[in-house]
């Protein structure tokens, strides 16, 4: 059954309609191209159509490209995957021209059939791309669409004539945002900016008149037009000069040099510039064809796309068990972690109980809802009905009681173990019996808490990270007692939620935080070495990190390093290995620099709060002439520290599938996003490079960087961890 249907009515109007029939939203295809193809043949070729109007039978226009094909674009010709890539783009920009020269002359432009696309609601990459060819665009009057090209989101960028067309149509400064930043916009904030012509209540009728009413002259687009300028100038253009200089500048600030798509779409824009439409059409194919081909897009859509998609419908969920949707949940616990997680329950719709010891206290978490919910109404994010609606799914209560039928439970008391145990057992004695309990740690063993419950099968930790309205990431950690009904409910209320969950068996600081504390730490030790502070955090950046170790300490609190580096050295004893970093940490601690929250950290602040560079006392105290490293020794000590601690947690199956180590170190702790995760970064530098690079480290600063056994076995069967484990 075809994606796309054929109609067309008394007036002489042809209407194709796009209806992916097994997906909620469209999704182009390989095949969705073809008969797109066919159809526009057709209605050319019917001497009864007057026009077109391209529209969808969903209440959405589409989703964009089906990134599952791109990703396996390369495989259908594996010995010139490049050429396959290209041909595979060149035939997309031959349907879509097709579209925009209607069957007119070239020469005279005239005799051509108009094609209107009417966009009933959202509308991404390549369902922006087909509208873009189209003579006129007409989206429905539906605040809640989004309209724009996302793509550089996921490690490439418009490749079917979106980047030249937008281009053309609003300049290198106009499209600069929704190009490179991957912006989306409403409706009527498309049609202010020049992305659309129109938004009505009623895009059918408007386009049917369009259509009626067009004259040659308005098939005619602006780049095929004789003396056509570009807005803002080209680039040899005075004033276009200093925009693409501009945005050069503006691209490798915000990039460092390490996405490819960035400089790859610039390069496209700039070159384009400079030629006519076809050839520029040309010269982005060749520019997309590079990203197509490199590893990074690859893994970026592996991680950021598939992977992640994944996992948000259930890929790892327990088989065989029945829907586990949370009608109720109390959350215990009203400090600033618990008022986020009620706060992303109630706007999921769930019923939230938030409780704390006190009647003021659970009132003040309530208030953080209330507040956050101001916020969006002054930046007309929300509306004030939105609020109450969302203030009215919490109770916020001092009473226990109130739980007795609640379905879920989410402990977010302070990290300690003995107040976690007096409040499970106070909780489960009031909880229905097949209530499932969750603990909300970020270091405390999950079976270790599980002991103080009469229910251990239904225990199980769910570390969400900070703030929790705002990260996408959620960590499931199974104690040794969990069950399966325990791991699909925690699993089906992230759903709930809306953000991505990753499951891993109970271990010393689970999987996140067992990877990105031997990052701070690497960093730590360097400045203990006497290495200049603002080359290991400016490493750390030009490898994609979105924050150096010493500024990500600062973030999170120079009082919480102290606390765990002694609560892990009093737990590992003789095996503690990280003295180094400690004398920095605790000598900052005893200066009284906590970190941002005290504004004196690594970092100096301003009275405003705003970080104003490295604290010169650090320098003076460690800083030594001569111990500076190679940029790449940096970098690979910052990258391997991490690298290596997920490797080991695969090993030791803490980790049970690749994809969530990459999914969940991206989202996690923004591990460099271009290399797709830790476990692709090792894939693309190959595994016997880096079980040799271990070596090096190893020999320079010790054991921390000794290859893992299953590092040195893939490097002897020229083995990778996604042609191993993947499934």
């Amino acid at each position: 059954m075809s994606d796309f249907t054929k109609t067309h009515d008394a007036d002489g109007i042809a209407t194709i309609t796009w209806d992916c029939y097994e997906r909620p939203m469209n999704v182009m295809s390989e095949q969705g191209f073809f008969d797109l193809d066919v159809m526009v043949d057709d209605c050319l070729a019917d001497e009864t159509v007057k026009g077109v109007i391209i529209t969808s039978a969903k209440s959405d226009f589409a989703a964009g490209m089906d990134l599952s094909v791109i990703a396996q674009t390369k495989e259908k010709n594996p010995e010139n995957p490049a050429q396959g890539c290209f041909e595979m783009v060149t035939q997309i920009h031959k349907i879509l021209r097709k579209i925009e020269l209607a069957g007119m002359d070239f020469k005279t432009k005239k005799g051509g059939k108009p094609f209107v696309a009417v966009l009933p609601g959202t509308a991404l990459g390549i369902g922006l791309e087909i509208p873009l060819a189209c003579h006129h665009i007409i989206a429905a009057d539906n605040p809640k669409a989004k309209i724009g090209l996302p793509e550089i989101k996921v490690g490439i960028f418009p490749g079917a004539g979106g980047t030249t067309r937008l281009v053309r149509k609003l300049g290198a400064m106009g499209a600069s945002a929704i190009l490179l930043e991957g912006k989306l916009n409403n409706p009527s904030k498309a049609k202010a900016a020049g992305i659309i012509d129109a938004v009505s209540m009623t895009p059918m009728d408007d386009a049917k008149a369009w259509i009626l009413a067009a004259k040659d002259a308005d098939l005619v687009k602006v780049w095929d037009a004789k003396g056509y300028k570009m807005p803002g100038g080209t680039p040899y253009h005075p004033a276009g000069f200093m925009t693409f200089v501009g945005a050069s500048a503006m691209v490798n600030g915000n990039t460092m040099g390490v996405y490819p798509a960035a400089k790859a779409l610039l390069s496209a824009v700039y070159e384009g510039a400079l030629v006519p439409f076809d050839t520029a059409l040309k010269i982005e194919t060749r520019h997309f064809t590079s990203v197509l081909v490199n590893p990074s897009s690859s893994n970026m859509i592996r991680s950021l796309f598939i992977n992640k998609g994944a996992l948000e419908k259930g890929a790892v969920r327990p088989a065989g068990l029945p829907d586990q949707t949370t009608l109720k949940v109390g959350v215990v616990g009203a400090g600033m972690m618990g008022a986020g997680i009620a706060l992303v329950s109630a706007q999921a719709g769930i019923e939230v109980v938030l409780i704390d010891q006190k009647q003021e206290s659970a009132d003040k978490g309530k208030a953080y809802v209330e507040a956050y919910c101001d916020k969006g109404i002054a930046r007309k994010k929300t509306t004030v009905e939105q609020k109450e609606t969302l203030l009215k799914n919490i109770t916020a209560t001092a009473d226990y009681k109130t739980l007795s039928d609640c379905d879920l439970i989410i402990e977010a008391v302070f990290e300690d173990p003995s107040i976690k145990a007096t409040v499970t057992k106070a909780v489960e004695a009031i909880i229905p019996e097949d209530c499932i309990f969750a603990t909300n740690t970020s270091t405390l063993p999950i079976s270790d808490l599980a002991k103080s419950s009469v229910r251990p099968e239904q225990f199980i930790g769910i570390h969400f990270f900070s703030p929790v309205e705002k990260m996408l990431l959620v960590e499931i950690i199974k104690g040794k007692n969990t069950g399966d009904r325990a791991v699909a409910k925690a699993l089906d209320y992230v759903r709930q939620i809306r953000k991505t969950p990753i499951v891993v068996n109970d271990a010393r600081f689970f999987y996140a935080n067992r990877c990105i504390i031997p990052y701070i730490n690497e960093g730590i030790r360097m400045v203990k070495e006497g290495v200049e502070p603002a080359l290991i955090e400016n490493a750390a950046k030009l490898m994609g990190m979105p924050l150096g170790p010493l500024q990500l300490n600062d973030e999170t609190s120079i009082d919480l390093g102290v606390k765990i580096a002694k609560a892990t050295k009093e737990a590992m004893g003789e095996a503690y290995d990280n003295d180094e970093a400690d004398e920095v940490l605790f000598w900052l601690f005893d200066q009284g620099r906590l970190g941002r929250k005290s504004a004196a950290g690594f970092y100096e602040y301003d009275a405003r709060g705003k970080r104003v560079g490295i604290w010169q006392g650090l320098r003076d105290q460690y800083t030594k002439d001569g111990a500076n490293l190679d940029l790449l020794e940096v970098q690979h000590r910052l990258m391997f520290a991490q690298t290596l601690e997920a490797v080991r947690a695969l090993e030791e199956g803490v980790l049970m599938d690749v994809r969530e180590g990459d999914v969940g170190a991206i989202l996690g702790w923004g591990f460099a996003p271009w290399t797709g995760g830790p476990l692709s970064w090792f894939d693309m530098l190959g595994a016997s490079y880096a079980a040799a690079r271990c070596d090096d480290l190893e020999a320079s600063y010790g054991p921390r960087f000794k290859a893992p056994d299953l590092l040195l076995e893939m490097a002897e069967e020229g083995d990778g961890f996604y042609s191993r484990f993947a499934a």
